[in-house]
């Protein structure tokens, strides 16, 4: 965990950190949108990459299941932390005799058992922050049917390696944000080839936010990645088909008009 999503916000972390209502949360947020909007940082070449940064993290704090996630990991780190610190180099000797004969009776190891339980929430919150940003997706895709569905016309016929005619349905448009090493076609024919077989990547070369249209050989594989949560903890992807299977309200629009006439 390298971000701590309550300092981006500009906000105490911690356990003070965890009290806070989201009142408060929005108001910090609101503040420092003002303060680090690109228009406000034309000069700043890493306004934009702040700006998205501040904007994932106020997402992540006021969803009541990611948050809960969040102070879980801050407080397994606290934790380690103290320890350490209470722990002397006499004390950190005797520290690891115990746990040396605990291990040797197959007695569980206190180190290892923390760990696990920080990779167990730190999946937990790949998966709600993941979560999230496919709702946002859906959300901006549901405002704009109309208009969207002849954008993704012309990029399956053109866009996707000159595949004309190819079956939407094995589409998945990709998308993440611009922020670190980002993803390659090579890095994103690897993480997708576990679901299937990849028979065409095309990345979309956009400053603001990076996408990239994935054809998969089947809908199962389709299906599959879909229901999944690939990519970097810090960077997770937001998977979704290209042509959902439900959407079939305008076909069905049709044949109802067809049968007015």
């Amino acid at each position: 965990m390298d971000v701590d999503h309550y300092n981006v916000l500009g906000l105490p972390s911690g356990e003070e950190g965890a009290n806070l209502t989201q009142k408060e949360i929005t108001k910090a947020y609101r503040e420092k949108a003002r303060d680090l909007h690109p228009d406000k940082r034309k000069d700043d070449p890493n306004a934009h990459e702040n700006f998205i940064k501040l904007k994932s993290s106020y997402e992540i704090l006021v969803d009541e299941k990611a948050r809960k996630l969040f102070d879980d990991l801050l407080r397994v780190k606290r934790e380690q932390q103290r320890r350490f610190a209470q722990q002397d180099s006499k004390r950190r000797k005797m520290m690891s005799d115990l746990e040396d004969r605990e291990r040797a009776s197959f007695a569980p190891d206190p180190a290892m058992k923390a760990k696990e339980e920080e990779e167990r929430i730190a999946r937990k919150l790949k998966e709600e922050i993941a979560r999230i940003r496919a709702m946002q997706a859906n959300k901006r895709a549901s405002m704009g049917t109309g208009s969207g569905q002849e954008k993704v016309g012309r990029e399956g016929n053109s866009g996707v390696g000159g595949h004309v005619g190819v079956d939407k349905e094995r589409v998945l448009k990709v998308s993440w944000e611009k922020i670190g090493e980002g993803y390659t076609a090579e890095k994103l024919r690897e993480l997708f080839s576990r679901f299937g077989e990849v028979e065409d990547i095309v990345v979309n070369s956009s400053k603001k936010k990076g996408s990239a249209l994935v054809v998969m050989a089947t809908k199962h594989a389709v299906d599959a990645a879909t229901g999944s949560v690939s990519g970097n903890l810090d960077n997770p992807l937001l998977v979704v088909p290209l042509k959902p299977s439900v959407a079939e309200f305008p076909a069905a629009k049709k044949e109802e008009q067809s049968d007015r006439l």
